[in-house]
């Protein structure tokens, strides 16, 4: 999903120390995915074998069970009745593939980008070297890198594939020095400016007793629009259906005829619910979005496609340009689910067999067994990042949703707002009058109950840092009223208007949202108002915000177009301070009312 990117990460980070079934159709009901060679009773190999394809997306370090809402999946019950489901978390995730993959000798595990960045503490404060770690430990084969692997940059993002211990922070637990990714980041559409070359591999050949799928990885292409400038310098991002085609023609010439793209974009499935049928009535029916021209694009070669980026769940049957079928999955988000779908390699053709392609997901269940190495990872890592993570900030009085809410305006997105008003307002800090926060950048919920032994209603160092795990350096501007109102209406126009990004406001600011227009007038401008009193366009006032939105980013141009900038402290520091400032144990902080943006539907 789209958020705010972090920059300079390692410096801040140690100064504030200091400081169930989805299917593609009625087929797939109860079918083992990825059985053995169907033998042909003389002791000769089979024509075909099944070849089981295991997938996941946007992990974004979340090593320990996501928390709050957060943390679950919508399961539809037979009754119709939807229900919500516990879900994720590494000791889990591990069981699942691992039992998954009994007894399917050709078994291949790939992911759809988006492993690291935005991460909680645990794996963010160091660099998310856990996750890397944690993956190795599942035996991850591949991963497309998505838009969040570029938040610190190619450099970075090299070491993780590589290893080596970090630049400035060094290496974290003595004697030991980080040995990167035993699996291939694949980055083929993602190309050095100066040499025109991919900054990481553009494919991998996975093969077993004679068979070979290649894999090709892109991200999306509009990464530079929510990545900040430093995690993009000097890389250049291609179409992703170009990129695809390219690299298909040149594996088929290798002998490569079986091919899945693992692409770091995707759609809106018309259900939330993990095990709705996207196939119905038709196929494809269920799903909207870029990955549906993307799919329609993508060359028959390519026999299915692993999707991610919009952290929803959803199996489905989109044509290919010769309007034949092909499967297009997605695994929801934080390691809460997981694909299994079977390929039928055609020994003689070297290619799938594509109407015998099956797939469904299945949640990431908490009532399984723990994996134990898995559960030993996350507690040697919790023990160097304790001293911190437990460190309280403030108190709340019940849940503070975010990134769990789906109203356009969200009672976190609030909370933040008005922190970064409340602390940027001072003349000396920037004399701010208005806060913008944009709600990719909004990681997590504030969850009521412990999250260890800090006690209900207590907010840790940690969970603030899920919350907002950038440690952005927070702007102020010089903005017009003619700017400001321009900026709202980016929020449902431009690139944004087929899928807004509605910003969270600071109190004071009030409209009215309409969504039963199109286009910025759904942001109806003469509703406007800042302390009650209509915008001037030709006014100048100080507008406070995040660096990423600052540059322009998410498709805000206006926003970029500010002057007279002031650096303010970082999100995350504004935030605690907000939190330490109007909140103890005995008055604990409401969850803000959500009545600043009116909405019509």
């Amino acid at each position: 999903m789209s958020a705010t990117p972090q920059k300079n990460r390692a410096t801040r980070r140690v100064l504030a120390a200091v400081a169930g079934l989805t299917t593609a159709g009625a087929l797939v009901a109860a079918m083992p995915a990825g059985a053995q060679d169907r033998g042909s009773g003389h002791g000769y190999p089979s024509r075909t074998v099944d070849v089981q394809l295991l997938s996941f997306n946007d992990l974004h370090g979340n090593l320990e069970p996501p928390a709050g809402s957060a943390g679950t999946v919508s399961e539809t019950q037979a009754d119709g009745t939807v229900k919500s489901v516990p879900a994720g978390g590494v000791e889990y995730l591990a069981t699942s593939l691992r039992t998954a993959r009994k007894g399917n000798p050709y078994s291949v595990t790939a992911a759809g980008g988006d492993m690291v960045g935005a991460s909680p503490l645990l794996s963010g404060l160091f660099h998310d070297e856990p996750t890397i770690e944690a993956l190795n430990g599942l035996d991850l084969d591949v991963t497309a890198v998505g838009n969040h692997e570029f938040d610190e940059g190619a450099t970075e993002l090299a070491r993780l594939q590589n290893g080596g211990c970090h630049p400035v922070e060094g290496c974290y637990e003595k004697g030991k020095k980080f040995r990167g990714a035993d699996f291939p980041y694949l980055a083929a559409n993602v190309t050095e400016e100066k040499t025109g070359e991919p900054v990481l591999k553009p494919y991998t050949v996975w093969k077993r007793n004679g068979v070979k799928i290649g894999f090709i990885g892109v991200t999306l292409e509009g990464t530079p629009n929510i990545v900040t400038a430093n995690g993009v310098k000097g890389l250049k991002f291609h179409d992703e259906i170009e990129t695809v085609n390219k690299y298909a023609k040149e594996l088929d010439r290798k002998g490569v005829k079986s091919i899945v793209a693992l692409i770091h974009e995707g759609g809106a499935a018309a259900s939330t619910s993990y095990n709705y049928d996207c196939d119905s009535p038709g196929a494809g029916d269920g799903i909207s979005g870029p990955i549906v021209d993307i799919a329609k694009g993508i060359t028959p070669k390519v026999d299915a496609l692993v999707t991610g980026h919009t952290h929803q769940a959803y199996v489905c049957t989109v044509p290919d340009p010769s309007g034949k079928p092909r499967m297009v999955t997605s695994a929801s988000s934080f390691g809460k689910v997981y694909t299994d779908t079977t390929l039928t390699y055609d020994r003689r053709t070297k290619d799938i067999v594509r109407t015998s392609v099956k797939s469904a997901n299945h949640v990431v269940s908490r009532d399984q067994a723990k994996a134990a190495d898995m559960t030993a990872l996350i507690a040697r890592w919790n023990t160097l990042a304790a001293p911190i993570a437990g460190r309280p900030q403030g108190f709340i009085s019940a849940d503070i949703n975010g990134r769990g809410s789906t109203a356009p305006e969200k009672p976190l997105g609030n909370l933040i707002a008005d922190a970064q008003l409340e602390g940027l307002a001072p003349a000396d800090k920037g004399g701010a009058v208005v806060a913008f926060m944009n709600p990719g950048g909004i990681r997590s919920d504030l969850v009521y109950a412990a999250s260890g032994g800090e006690g209900d209603g207590v907010v840790t160092y940690g969970e603030a840092f899920t919350v907002q795990p950038f440690t952005n350096m927070m702007n102020v501007v010089d903005l017009t009223g003619a700017q400001l109102v321009t900026a709202l209406q980016q929020q449902v126009s431009g690139s944004n208007a087929a899928s807004p990004k509605i910003l969270q406001v600071s109190k004071g600011l009030t409209y009215t949202l309409d969504l039963t227009k199109s286009g910025a007038e759904r942001v109806v401008a003469d509703t406007i108002r800042l302390n009650g009193e209509a915008i001037d366009p030709a006014k100048t006032y100080r507008v406070a915000m995040n660096e990423f939105l600052a540059g322009g980013g998410d498709g805000f141009a206006a926003l970029g177009q500010g002057t007279n900038k002031l650096v303010g402290a970082s999100d995350l520091d504004l935030f605690n301070a907000y939190l330490a400032a109007h909140s103890t144990a005995d008055a604990p902080l409401a969850p803000p009312a959500t009545d600043r943006i009116t909405i019509v539907q």
